[in-house]
């Protein structure tokens, strides 16, 4: 039994749905996105969809959950968009933006520079007396999180001092050190 696969998901106003045979479209005032789908069938009525799977196997029953989470996604995408933010966390460590070029000093002897894909949009905050912040909003989330994950994986949060890339609100588990 699939507790996610089975909730309808709501349709809010200015997103238009279009199922056509194997291939999800969804449109919104931020853009549009497609998934290609198997194992699924979808019914629409007003202003929900359900997702119901074909069969009950072990192949289609792993896919339920995964397709109607992938849908939301996508709806939420286009009328609101995602956001993830990333915080720099460390003495001397700074971010800067031009067009879609991420250029990142973190403590090595250069700079890192990371060239972010069009469909996402990237902003760097560096206020005076707190950490510089990576803001990345896209109507995709897959994309926004992996970017997200791999500009975290250039230096992530270390255990001791917590110096690192970190997720805003994250937690990170410290460690004592050594006890002299």
């Amino acid at each position: 039994m699939s507790r996610i696969g089975n909730n309808p998901i709501l349709i809010p106003d200015g997103v238009s749905v279009e199922i056509q045979e194997k291939l999800f479209v969804a449109k919104g005032k931020l853009g549009e996105l497609s998934q290609n789908f198997d194992s699924v069938s979808i019914e629409r009525s007003d202003n929900s969809i359900v997702v119901k799977r074909n069969s009950e196997s072990k192949l289609d029953k792993s896919k339920h959950g995964l397709y109607r989470s992938l849908f939301y996604n996508m709806i939420v995408g286009v009328s609101e968009g995602w956001i993830k933010e990333l915080e720099l966390v460390g003495v001397g460590y700074r971010a800067h933006a031009q067009g879609q070029k991420l250029e990142l000093a973190l403590g090595f002897s250069h700079n890192i520079v990371f060239m972010i894909p069009n469909e996402v949009k990237v902003e760097t905050v560096s206020e005076k007396g707190k950490n510089p912040v990576i803001k990345l909003t896209s109507i995709d989330k897959q994309l926004v999180g992996s970017i997200a994950a791999k500009i975290r994986s250039f230096r992530k949060p270390e255990p001791y001092k917590g110096k690192g890339v970190k997720y805003v609100g994250e937690q990170i588990r410290r460690k004592a050190g050594k006890s002299a």
